[in-house]
């Protein structure tokens, strides 16, 4: 049964010593979001309300300082609000003082195994340390010491299980990483710590089937008010993992459910922000950033929307400011569509009519097509600039196909 004393006394604590006390909340227009209490990655609040934050890991060698930093800054520009660092050596450990010192964003140390890196990384100014009870040696006899650490040094912990490490009487027990047992896992390693009154952790439940990761964080949801870090872990390649995960965390944040998220991808880690942060923007979770409208190949399209649509997103790929282009390919939905954007394109009879907040600007034949958007979108861009409007760690564009409705 849950410890509901622990968990509502829990609830009531004011913020960790970490971070900025700022209260901020962001509520999803779909469905209000779950109740759980608050803790601090560094200066990020996960949970009660706050933003859903994206998190990344490098694939570098922690031991590269210079490799590693240079990859953060990279995740840190893609919109990456935290990022883990993976420390399975002693050399890696040692780095951790100085990549902490010098990341932009809160570090988290991804330990397992050995607990001395656990504390070694509180000691060196991580903000948060990922720990997994069920493969740390004699967990029960240092998990004390680790909570009491975590404390003094006013950080956060993970916790959680995944399927391919799931406890192998749980296992047995439940014939498999079912979501019984995944929430079994995550309950028993929850009660650890708070049986020896810490609080300050999230707890993730990953699982590689979209079904049953939602599954499961919906029944580990149920259980108590404990901050939820959303994955799909081994979620594979980047098409297949992308679909997985937004599968998957939409699901979820429909529901409301989800403090922070990772997407899994077997890709460079900058996809996996790209894909995190405009999934949220797409929920409505975060504020539009720059966006491509674009229509999808079709028999109707009287000009190579495919060719077109590239061409307008590696020519504003770095393009910040929220702005919406549309680039369509016929009569039938095309004005529609492109008087809907900031700046679009309605094509046919090869020529394009440029559109800029609803109004036609002028007419260009189709070989200007794309200078003529480029030209636009940078000349809308420097004035949204200019004003202000660009928010902080925006990305670049994504394609958002647009289906006619009479498909």
């Amino acid at each position: 049964m849950m410890n509901t004393l622990n968990t509502e006394k829990s609830a009531e604590k004011p913020f960790r010593k970490t971070g900025n006390p700022v209260e901020l909340t962001s509520e999803s227009p779909l469905h209000p979001r779950r109740k759980s209490r608050r803790i601090m990655v560094g200066s990020v609040p996960v949970g009660g309300g706050a933003p859903i934050s994206v998190q990344s890991m490098t694939n570098t060698l922690t031991a590269n300082v210079p490799a590693t930093l240079q990859q953060i800054a990279e995740l840190t520009a893609a919109g990456c609000d935290i990022v883990r660092v993976a420390v399975p050596s002693q050399d890696d450990a040692d780095a951790l003082p100085e990549i902490c010192r010098k990341s932009p964003v809160p570090i988290i140390a991804d330990i397992h195994f050995q607990s001395k890196y656990v504390f070694q990384a509180i000691d060196a100014g991580c903000a948060a340390v990922r720990v997994n009870p069920g493969n740390i040696r004699k967990f029960n006899e240092v998990g004390p010491s680790i909570c009491k650490a975590a404390t003094d040094a006013g950080i956060s912990l993970r916790i959680g299980v995944n399927a391919g490490s799931l406890d192998k009487e749980l296992y047995a027990k439940y014939g498999g990483p079912t979501p019984e047992a995944l929430v079994a896992s995550a309950l028993k390693e929850a009660h650890m710590f708070e049986d020896v009154g810490f609080h300050d952790f999230k707890i993730s439940v990953k699982h590689h089937d979209v079904i049953t990761m939602v599954e499961t964080y919906r029944l580990l949801a149920s259980k108590g008010d404990w901050p939820l870090h959303l994955g799909v872990t081994e979620a594979g390649p980047a098409w297949q993992g992308t679909i997985k995960s937004c599968l998957a965390f939409g699901a979820l944040l429909a529901e409301g459910i989800g403090d922070t998220i990772r997407v899994s991808l077997s890709a460079p880690p900058v996809e996996e922000v790209k894909v995190g942060c405009k999934l949220l923007e797409y929920m409505g979770l975060r504020p539009r950033k720059f966006d491509i409208i674009s229509c999808p190949s079709c028999g109707r399209a009287q000009v190579d929307v495919i060719q077109l649509a590239s061409a307008v997103t590696e020519g504003l790929k770095d393009v910040t400011a929220p702005i919406r282009v549309a680039v369509m390919g016929c009569i039938v939905n095309g004005p529609g569509e492109a008087r809907e954007a900031d700046l679009g394109v309605a094509s046919g009879n090869g020529k394009g009519q440029i559109f800029i907040k609803g109004k036609v600007i002028e007419t260009v034949p189709e070989d200007q097509i794309v200078d003529t958007l480029l030209t636009k979108a940078q000349e809308i861009a420097a004035q949204m600039e200019a004003d202000g409007l660009v928010p902080v760690n925006a990305t670049g564009p994504v394609v958002v196909p647009i289906q006619h409705p009479n498909r």
